[in-house]
């Protein structure tokens, strides 16, 4: 059944990797929204999802063993898995209490976080047209949040936090990835996270039912799928051919809110989600230009 994806060119594996990817994070939102509506906690429910999505990757175990988890960056694991634990929470949050496709449209302000981390922290020269790109990213945002006219509420603080912790946590996966495998850094990942999330997931616990465990599972399941093709999608193309395709996320979560739980979006929510993403792309296109050249001129 997949052999026509896997013989496919690598631009089109990629296009399609990432839009499977995209379909079953879009489902994740909406399983998260269902079981917080259940009256499960957010807490609760970022423990369970680790440990589900841990199970997941049993079968990868067994296959290869204990020698596939040896790593000799400890502490960018943990710092990955700190970034990843915020964010998560965040995130939880934010589609628990806002409409899935806003908190979407908001998640796509990452790449400018990002960019602005490495301006800050990695010290890289920004000129101006990055610097311009990341301004119209924010308007975009601007434009979703419309403040003076809507009123900001903590779920959308929560998707902001979410996107600036996941910049954090990208960040650390692109420095890891040139040594870890994909399930390795997936699997570290929900390790360190599940005693992180545990401490505070006693304070609110309650048994979950049958009909909550099989909810459960199903996070799991399409959280580590949907991180598994994102990162395959990425590792067969470059950034700026893939990223465009990460827009049909805002498109599936539209679709879920709409049809599960009666949301619909306003037109200034993909008015300001396009302006967003087209200066991620942009941002993204910068960066892989400055690459190459840099590139280029080392080899020279």
């Amino acid at each position: 059944m997949l052999r026509p994806v896997t013989e496919a060119p690598a631009a089109l594996q990629a296009a399609l990797l990432m839009i499977i990817g995209c379909v079953f994070l879009a489902v994740l939102s909406g399983l998260i929204r269902q079981l917080s509506d259940s009256g499960m906690h957010v807490m609760e429910i970022v423990f369970l999802r680790n440990v589900a999505g841990l199970l997941v990757l049993l079968p990868w175990f067994l296959k290869n063993g204990p020698s596939a988890m040896k790593t000799k960056r400890p502490g960018l694991y943990f710092v990955r898995g700190f970034f990843g634990f915020a964010s998560m929470v965040a995130w939880f949050i934010a589609v628990t209490t806002i409409p899935l496709a806003e908190a979407v449209a908001l998640n796509f302000t990452a790449p400018i976080f990002g960019t602005l981390l490495a301006i800050f922290i990695l010290k890289e020269v920004v000129r101006l047209r990055r610097w311009m790109a990341i301004l119209v990213g924010f308007a975009g945002a601007m434009v979703i949040l419309r403040p003076g006219t809507l009123e900001m509420n903590f779920g959308t603080y929560a998707a902001l936090f979410a996107a600036g912790t996941m910049a954090c946590s990208i960040t650390c996966v692109k420095m890891l990835s040139s040594t870890e495998s994909t399930p390795a850094i997936v699997a570290w990942t929900q390790i360190i996270i599940i005693p992180m999330s545990l401490i505070p997931a006693i304070f609110v616990w309650t048994m979950p039912t049958l009909e909550q465990l099989l909810i459960v599972a199903a996070i799991g399941f399409s959280a580590t799928m949907g991180h598994l093709f994102f990162t395959r999608a990425y590792s067969l193309a470059d950034a700026t051919y893939v990223m465009p395709f990460d827009f049909s996320r805002l498109v599936f979560s539209a679709i879920i809110g709409f049809v599960f739980f009666a949301q619909e979006p306003d037109i200034y929510v993909w008015i300001g989600a396009a302006i967003i993403f087209a200066s991620s792309v942009y941002i993204a296109m910068r960066e892989a230009k400055l690459s190459k050249n840099e590139e280029m001129s080392k080899a020279s």
